[in-house]
């Protein structure tokens, strides 16, 4: 989080320098507003981005949560013999687009990047549903997740 808002602010100086405004969208830190990243290195790994069920009902959301077991994805199962872990989808009902994601198990930081540019991007459900998952991967859990949605 610190090299981000380091690299929003070399930003504005940068623009400012050059004799332009620096307020432009570039220039804003809106990763606070949508969600940052967070990892807990711990075994096994918890990582999430964006709200938390409970934050965007308290935010006013109308919010559907999908759950799904990530020891019952193929790929997960290939990844250690008795994996088991957990994933959390936090969906805005009103615009179809997810709000906030969860992961814990084994190695799930490596699913983080996905769901934050996800949460960020504000990518609807139906365009996520196009993002074909590496197959055999955890990865494959994005796909489970949107048809436990109804997808």
């Amino acid at each position: 989080m610190g090299k981000y808002q380091a690299r929003i602010c070399g930003d504005v100086i940068a623009a400012r320098a050059k004799g332009l405004p620096g307020d432009g969208p570039a220039h804003r830190d809106t990763a606070n507003d949508r969600g940052a990243p967070q990892v807990i290195f711990t075994d096994p790994q918890v990582c999430a981005v964006g709200r938390t069920e409970a934050q965007a009902r308290a935010d006013g959301f109308a919010v559907r949560a999908v759950e799904y077991d990530l020891g019952a994805v193929i790929g997960a199962k290939l990844q250690a013999e008795g994996y088991t872990g957990w994933a959390k989808l936090v969906v805005d009902e009103d615009r179809r687009v997810l709000l906030g994601a969860t992961f814990v198990g084994p190695a799930v930081v490596d699913l983080l990047h996905s769901a934050t540019i996800a949460v960020t991007s504000e990518v609807p459900l139906d365009e996520l549903w196009h993002a074909v998952p590496v197959f055999p991967t955890t990865s494959e859990i994005w796909l489970s997740l949107l048809l436990e949605y109804g997808l």
